[in-house]
């Protein structure tokens, strides 16, 4: 989408992107660490409904869990805005998969390597698709306890599809995740 500017002068370029992966993952933090404004999020208390469903193993201290969406905005340069929309994590919400991805440039795949499992059927949306995406592995607990090769051959994705490592937590990371997904969105609709 290109919208003329205010002032008369260059058009702002909008683009969309799906920030995905599973259950607790971080995509809710991530998109609020990266958005210039306060972000949207449809966060609903987790519920007794919820127990042996939602694994919280590695989650223990999650009380909430993105019912819709996420959404947040940032504008990289004064002529490029991205909109951010945050997938819910669960498979029962899966359902809205088609509407939050329908005019997305791209998407980010938040991984949690210690339950990489939990990114398969994510990473097997965007495959099926034709959708560019990015692998970010999100570190917890400081720390990331496989390497990307290691991730890619796991999660056999081929040699195109950048593997990054990130923090959720922090802007200038997920800042730079973007720039990646955009920058390997671009490229693929050069090839």
């Amino acid at each position: 989408m290109d919208f003329a500017s205010s002032d008369g002068g260059r058009a702002t370029t909008s683009a969309k992107i799906v920030v995905a992966g599973g259950f607790g993952v971080g995509k809710t933090t991530f998109v609020g660490a990266v958005s210039e404004i306060n972000p949207l999020r449809t966060e609903a208390v987790m519920t007794s409904a919820s127990a042996g469903i939602d694994d919280l193993t590695h989650t223990g201290g999650k009380t909430t869990t993105t019912v819709a969406m996420d959404f947040g905005r940032i504008t990289l340069d004064q002529d490029l805005i991205l909109y951010l929309f945050g997938t819910p994590g669960q498979d029962r919400f899966w359902f809205m998969w088609d509407d939050l991805v329908r005019g997305a440039i791209g998407a980010i795949v938040l991984v949690d390597t210690r339950r990489l499992a939990d990114c398969f059927p994510a990473v097997d949306y965007f495959e099926n698709s034709g959708l560019p995406f990015v692998v970010a592995l999100n570190g917890f607990e400081g720390h990331q306890p496989y390497n990307p090769d290691e991730v890619r051959e796991a999660l056999q994705i081929g040699p195109d599809t950048p593997i990054i490592t990130t923090d959720a937590r922090h802007r200038a990371d997920a800042k730079s995740a973007l720039i990646t997904l955009v920058e390997h969105a671009l490229m693929a609709r050069l090839r």
